[in-house]
């Protein structure tokens, strides 16, 4: 599968030399990195045997690193079973959020869903995760339940998004990463 390069809108003040972000597939040699992505990123992290499982033998799901100067600045990853895709995560260090990396890894997971056949998708994303709910929302996704108590670490609630589409297209006429 072909990486692509996309020069982001604003380029965080903490690498004035990233020039490019490359969205790729995840390979086995990325866990450690993509774990480090993880520690960054979330109170919970997905255990390492999950992640491994997930991108080596998990012929249902789909798993994309986001790097920049070499290094992996953020990742995500999807299960597809029939028409639909839930998306697991999606995750960016902190000095690289808000410049259009997580939009990018978004369209990239839609993308390869719809080339699977799925048209309808689903994620859960924290109740306090504005940033998140908001890029989501500009993606086509709306908020349809709440899970109670769904995070362990403190009890918070998760609000379950759903985006459902005709025929599989292009995400090209989504929203862009310049966008969000």
């Amino acid at each position: 599968m072909p990486a692509a390069a996309v020069a982001p809108k604003a380029l965080p003040s903490a690498d004035p030399i990233m020039r490019w972000v490359r969205i790729r597939g995840a390979g086995s040699d990325d866990i450690d990195a993509i774990m480090e992505v993880e520690r960054a990123s979330f109170t919970l992290q997905w255990a390492r045997d999950d992640l491994e499982r997930d991108i080596g033998r998990n012929v249902l799901s789909a798993y994309f690193v986001a790097e920049t100067s070499g290094a992996v600045r953020g990742y995500a990853g999807m299960w597809v079973v029939w028409e639909e895709c839930h998306i697991m995560t999606i995750a960016v260090v902190p000095e690289y959020r808000r410049a259009g990396i997580g939009a990018m890894l978004l369209m990239k997971l839609i993308d390869e869903a719809r080339l699977r056949g799925a048209y309808k998708f689903f994620l859960e994303v924290r109740a306090s995760n504005a940033p998140a709910i908001s890029m989501y929302e500009k993606f086509g996704f709306r908020s349809v339940d709440v899970r109670k108590a769904y995070y362990e670490d403190n009890k918070e609630d998760a609000v379950v998004m759903m985006r459902e589409e005709g025929a599989a297209t292009s995400c090209s006429d989504d929203a862009s990463a310049e966008d969000v």
